[in-house]
């Protein structure tokens, strides 16, 4: 591959987790703070955890910082796949963003679509999750998670 297709095929996996992101902050109670900075996202969610997916351009990899781990992937048959297990990228992220969270949220092709997130409850049923627990903000960035 291309340091060109790297790029374009990296670029649109960031531009995708951006807007799945948006998706489940409109459609659930899952609150999660995204911020991208050049080649890395950082997932904030709001009991104060992270996940970090960054691009590690001189080695055409993208790499995924979590709870339960760190992953490397690179792009092979149409996806980006863990360079140890095969396993596709937005499996793990749905996985790690769902123990983040603490509910069931979906990432990756045909996400969008109403399947794999749970509904944001209505403003008249009470809510079951305690609410956001997020340390206010004093001014600076919370600390970058490392791979």
């Amino acid at each position: 591959m291309t340091d060109l297709e790297y790029m374009d095929r990296a670029e649109a996996l960031l531009r995708a987790i951006e807007s799945r992101c948006d998706e489940l902050n409109d459609s659930t109670d899952a609150d999660i703070d995204n911020q991208r900075v050049g080649g890395m996202i950082t997932m904030v969610f709001p009991d104060g955890s992270q996940i970090v997916v960054n691009l590690q351009k001189p080695l055409h990899e993208v790499w995924l910082a979590a709870r339960s781990g760190g992953y490397h992937y690179t792009f092979a048959d149409g996806a980006w796949r863990d360079t140890k297990t095969g396993e596709e990228f937005f499996a793990r992220l749905s996985l790690a963003a769902s123990e983040h969270a603490r509910q069931a949220l979906r990432f990756g092709p045909g996400a969008g679509r109403g399947r794999g997130a749970t509904p944001r409850p209505s403003a008249s049923a009470p809510s079951a999750r305690p609410p956001s627990r997020r340390p206010p903000s004093r001014g600076s960035p919370p600390p970058r998670a490392s791979c």
